[in-house]
């Protein structure tokens, strides 16, 4: 068991956490968590590497399509 003397706000936190843990905020809390988890699971979501590994290979095939229009137009009567 700590001894060392707590400060009031550590004191105020501790008691408050005890308060909510038995109320309906704490499932209230839990619920909206779970809600979250389960929207952001039905979601169809990347990371930020895998979004700019797919921006770069769009760039570079941006770039190869223009290469070939240009050859194209400088082919053409």
């Amino acid at each position: 068991m700590d001894t060392s003397p707590r400060s009031p706000l550590e004191d105020f936190q501790q008691r408050m956490a005890e308060l909510l843990r038995g109320s309906p905020a704490a499932d209230l809390e839990r619920n909206l968590k779970a809600l979250g988890a389960q929207f952001f699971d039905r979601l169809d979501l990347v990371t930020r590497d895998e979004f700019e590994a797919q921006l770069a290979i769009v760039e570079k095939l941006r770039r190869r399509i223009e290469a070939l229009e240009q050859a194209r137009a400088n082919d053409a009567p």
